[in-house]
């Protein structure tokens, strides 16, 4: 009599054809797990984005970065962002932006990168660490800085030269971001907390000679996005995904540093 079913044999064939079909299969699902995270990063700020342009029209300026004076105002109604250990107390972009931030953290999502890779539950609890940041020669802050051009009035649209190259926003470590953090041999100050002049953008080659937290290591030095990109909006209201290197700003054999494309600086020639 015949019997039906697989030998011994026959089992480890099938078993090992799976496994190799499994390991061709994972690192492709893995991919398009990174690059589904990556266009929803791109959604969120391009919604980021036309949301800051939409301000800037009906105010004739963007709006503070962070805006902090002392003695402080008011807070925002959903109460004052990040940590009150490490983070500044006071107004930052998203609270002049309506309907983007809840102190619950279920209704941030837009403000939050998918691909944040801020673990720390210390990190993960904080709006401004690890998602997105505005650049600080356009969306300046109050008080603070140890760049003058980074402190004072925000920017208009009308004040930054080439608007379709100027950065705006940015995947970042921190919610503030200046040219300064991405500047080799540089060191940068952006006011009285440590947390602040950790900012960063993922995947850019100099994040290994900073000092950063071990918390943010892995998002600072191998990235959020496939092939160590960003997504970025600009003023002229378009978002691109960039290489992070493409953002470097090398110091140059005068003193100066050279700010590349795409532009940090508003008013760069």
């Amino acid at each position: 009599m015949r019997r039906f079913g697989l030998t011994l044999t026959e089992l480890i064939l099938v078993i090992g054809i799976i496994a190799v079909l499994f390991a061709f299969l994972v690192p492709s699902l893995q991919r398009s797990r990174l690059q589904a995270k990556a266009a929803v990063c791109m959604s969120n700020i391009r919604q980021l984005n036309a949301a800051l342009l939409m301000y800037a029209t009906d105010n004739s300026k963007f709006s503070y970065g962070l805006y902090n004076p002392f003695p402080p105002d008011s807070p925002p109604a959903s109460g004052y962002a990040g940590n009150q250990s490490y983070d500044r107390s006071g107004w930052w972009w998203f609270n002049y932006l309506d309907g983007f931030y809840e102190k619950n953290m279920g209704y941030n999502t837009v403000l939050q990168c998918p691909s944040n890779q801020l673990k720390h539950s210390k990190y993960q609890s904080d709006i401004l660490c690890g998602n997105y940041g505005t650049n600080l020669l356009i969306c300046r802050m109050l008080i603070g800085g140890g760049d003058q051009n980074e402190v004072g009035n925000p920017r208009g649209v009308s004040e930054v030269f080439r608007p379709g190259q100027t950065l705006l926003i940015i995947d970042s470590g921190y919610a503030i971001i200046s040219w300064r953090h991405a500047a080799d041999s540089f060191t940068a100050t952006l006011g009285n907390t440590q947390i602040e002049d950790t900012a960063y953008i993922p995947g850019l080659s100099i994040n290994r000679q900073r000092q950063l937290k071990p918390e943010q290591k892995i998002d600072a030095l191998y990235g959020r996005h496939p092939q160590m990109t960003v997504n970025a909006g600009f003023v002229d209201g378009h978002v691109a995904r960039t290489k992070a290197e493409d953002l470097l700003v090398k110091k140059k054999p005068d003193g100066h540093y050279e700010n590349k494309f795409p532009l940090w600086v508003p008013d760069s020639k």
